[in-house]
């Protein structure tokens, strides 16, 4: 009888503490903030070898907290990111900027992921184009 009680005090006491943690977790509805991309995918077209190209992803906060950027991590070592390091406020302003480094001639389709205070914790942008080989002897 003993252990019964002790097994549902136990319970009970779990549910309690497990309860309060999933409340008070980010991301919950309400406390992430909401980027409005104008797009988040850009095609470079057809680009020089050898030559570094960037496209500035611009994005609003429509959510009703600060947007905070944790991370931005890009698909390869081919692919270079920047991103804007302070909190943007609901109706702020941001950015994330991804460079290619076009040394390889091809085509190509690279994605940047976000971490963030959005739903999901996670976005991406992407980035395509071809490379197109530089046919100048050296």
């Amino acid at each position: 009888m003993k252990n019964l009680l002790a097994i549902l005090v136990l319970v009970f006491a779990s549910g309690v503490a497990f309860g309060q943690l999933t409340a008070a977790a980010p991301g919950a509805k309400g406390d992430v903030a909401v980027p409005v991309f104008n797009n988040q995918t850009f095609d470079f077209g057809k680009i020089k070898q050898n030559v570094p190209v960037t496209h500035e992803f611009t994005f609003t906060n429509k959510g009703p907290v600060p947007m905070v950027i944790t991370n931005v991590q890009a698909s390869c070592g081919c692919t270079t990111p920047n991103w804007t390091r302070d909190p943007i406020m609901p109706g702020g302003q941001g950015f994330i900027k991804a460079t290619y480094n076009a040394a390889s001639p091809g085509g190509f389709n690279k994605s940047v992921t976000v971490t963030a205070n959005v739903e999901g914790g996670l976005l991406q942008l992407f980035i395509k184009g071809e490379v197109v080989a530089d046919t100048q002897p050296q």
